[in-house]
């Protein structure tokens, strides 16, 4: 089993570059090796590695930085997936890829689930669907696993190692309390995703489909409680108060949506 994993320089690639191995022989790419923004590189990739199941991890992912600079990410996120996906059409691989809580509105009160209707609310939300969009009517075998709120302790840029860093800088923090998500640590979205892929190639592309890659229901929160669960296991830190703020006192240049949690909806194995 050949698996070519793209993104490996993100926080989920790295993990995914430890824990794919246990499956096959992976070819992994990063930033270095392969500009997702860059089309046809990303074809060639794929007929030059001729992969059994193609990973892939590699997503533009500055929310607010998308609202201007919409056409990087577009050929990131919604450009070069559709690429990926007749390709691996071609070679008759499976493509298992990633995408995002923030294709929601937010407006339910409820878990969402792969079957609700998206309607994202900003431009990195909107390219990720159209990602999404482009592998379904691909025709290809493929995996979409939506998940919400990544992050990873030891490894990359992200709300944990932020909170963690400014913890040690301010005795003060204020953090929005009105969005609502579930947080998930890279390494076990990273395993499940090795889990799901140990299961017969055949079984899998039967099960073609959108997916929610998510903690359980009761892990839910908001960035308040996330952050202030974070602060409170350091043990040594100069932050005494993590302060809650709505949405309206830390305006930002992308919408983001109020609630994003997902019920947790899996392939059978």
């Amino acid at each position: 089993m050949k698996i070519l994993l793209l993104g490996k320089n993100g926080q989920l690639g790295y993990e995914l570059a430890q824990q794919l191995p246990v499956i096959g022989e992976v070819v992994a790419l990063g930033r270095d090796e392969l500009d997702m923004t860059d089309l046809t590189a990303v074809a060639q990739a794929v007929c030059d590695h001729q992969p059994q199941i193609i990973v892939n991890a590699a997503a533009y992912t500055g929310v607010d930085k998308a609202e201007t600079d919409q056409v990087n990410c577009y050929l990131a996120n919604a450009a070069a997936p559709a690429i990926l996906a007749g390709e691996a059409k071609k070679v008759g691989a499976l493509l298992v890829h990633y995408s995002t809580d923030y294709v929601f509105d937010g407006k339910k009160t409820t878990p969402y689930l792969p079957t609700d209707t998206a309607n994202p609310i900003n431009y990195y939300g909107y390219s990720k669907l159209m990602g999404e969009e482009g592998i379904r009517y691909s025709g290809c075998d493929y995996l979409i696993f939506r998940t919400s709120w990544v992050y990873h302790p030891d490894y990359g840029n992200n709300f944990y190692r932020t909170m963690q860093r400014l913890a040690r800088e301010r005795e003060e923090l204020t953090i929005i309390a009105d969005q609502y998500g579930i947080p998930n640590d890279a390494r076990d979205l990273a395993a499940e995703t090795a889990r799901i892929l140990q299961q017969p190639i055949e079984h899998l592309k039967a099960q073609s489909g959108v997916y929610h890659l998510s903690a359980a229901r009761d892990k839910q929160t908001t960035w308040h409680g996330f952050a202030t669960a974070i602060i409170e296991a350091m043990p040594e830190k100069l932050c005494q108060r993590v302060l809650p703020i709505p949405t309206s006192h830390y305006p930002t240049p992308a919408q983001r949506p109020m609630w994003s949690v997902l019920a947790s909806v899996m392939p059978s194995c």
